[in-house]
């Protein structure tokens, strides 16, 4: 059985957006269905979506369908074809970097709701987006995920030293059994077997695990942020960073923003995996309303600091010391990477030979499904 339900808002939140064609109506995200067996996909897809191409029906599990077909942000899905409903918007940006600064904060602030509760594990690495995360949530445990001696487990332990959670602090050591057998989950939750996104996803999943054998259901994490806030080295090195196209550090970020569904929903897979369930706030649509209003310098300064106003906007909650402190992404932070390496040479995928490590995931997970992109994708 497929379910298609409505997740993430109600009906007549969704019904006023698709009426006013606000793509920020005040949610999380959704999707679903509606009565009418049209599907919809807010415009940041922090909810996945799937139907069958042959039979139409939808989920949110795309190893319920024979032909799992993804459903693009923003768009609504009928018999009749796509339709692209839901765009971002692009508001004149702030003129004062104060103003700017007060408005995250703000926004941010209003999502302690959202973050309540007991049933709630935060995951956690050191940096400012899982500190700006733990920060609404004081009393929940904190989760990280690393090799020993990895830069992620060292930030983690620093930064709850420094704000005295140290007792809340978790982590869970990976081990190469471990990275193999949170692969292969990745592989079969998301149909993915890319370095990149099995990279990413382990460490989460290995967090995810461990929350849930203790108990929690729920998992806050801090997707969105460098997305969001200018946190890629290429968006600061706009426009001289052959990786981006865009002629402006604001155009930059506009354009990483556009690779963030598909993103979410490996995130979001991974995780429901694992039987939890993930809070991202900061990409509620008060908070994504203020970034889109950040201007280039707010985003990456003339100092090339990157994600500055979410930064000072941090400090209100956490020490200075993490709030501007540097870090490497999750999949290197945690060296699942180097080790997704060693472990593909090890069992002779050569370094010399293309996408060593992808060949290895391959081989390692078998047969996963396969999502198309688009209804006419066979």
């Amino acid at each position: 059985m497929t379910d298609d339900r409505l997740q993430g808002a109600s009906g007549e939140v969704v019904a006023r957006a698709l009426r006013e064609k606000d793509a920020l109506p005040g949610t999380g995200g959704f999707a679903g269905t509606l009565p009418d067996g049209r599907a919809v996909r807010d415009v940041l897809g922090r909810y996945p979506l799937f139907t069958d191409r042959d039979s139409g029906a939808a989920s949110h599990d795309p190893t319920a369908l024979d032909v799992p077909v993804r459903l693009p942000a923003g768009v609504v899905r009928s018999p009749d074809g796509d339709e692209q409903v839901w765009t971002l918007p692009s508001p004149d940006p702030y003129a004062d970097d104060g103003a700017a600064v007060a408005a995250l904060r703000t926004a941010i602030d209003g999502r302690v709701d959202a973050v309540a509760g007991t049933d709630l594990a935060v995951a956690f690495s050191g940096g400012v987006d899982s500190a700006t995360v733990a920060a609404l949530s004081p009393d929940a445990p904190l989760y990280v995920a690393g090799f020993p001696g990895s830069p992620d487990v060292q930030a983690a332990r620093e930064t709850a030293r420094l704000w005295g959670r140290e007792e809340s602090l978790r982590v869970v050591h990976l081990d190469h059994a471990a990275v193999r057998e949170h692969a292969v989950t990745v592989a079969h939750a998301t149909g993915r077997t890319n370095a990149m996104d099995v990279a990413i996803a382990v460490p989460l999943i290995a967090v995810a695990r461990r929350a849930r054998e203790d108990g929690y259901r729920k998992l806050s994490v801090g997707q969105g942020a460098d997305e969001l806030f200018g946190g890629y080295d290429k968006v600061a090195r706009a426009p001289d960073d052959p990786r981006v196209e865009a002629d402006t550090v604001r155009g930059a970020a506009s354009e990483l923003l556009a690779g963030l569904p598909v993103q979410l929903e490996r995130d979001v897979l991974a995780l429901r995996a694992a039987d939890v369930e993930p809070v991202a706030p900061l990409l509620h649509d008060h908070v994504v309303r203020v970034a889109l209003r950040l201007s280039g310098r707010q985003l990456v300064s003339e100092r090339g600091e990157r994600k500055v106003t979410l930064r000072r906007a941090a400090r209100a909650s956490v020490p200075d010391r993490v709030a501007f402190r540097e870090k490497r992404a999750a999949q290197y932070g945690s060296r699942v990477a180097r080790e997704l390496d060693r472990l593909a040479r090890e069992a002779g995928f050569e370094r010399s030979a293309d996408h060593h490590v992808c060949r290895y995931l391959t081989d390692l997970a078998g047969e996963v499904p396969t999502v198309k992109r688009s209804l006419g994708a066979i």
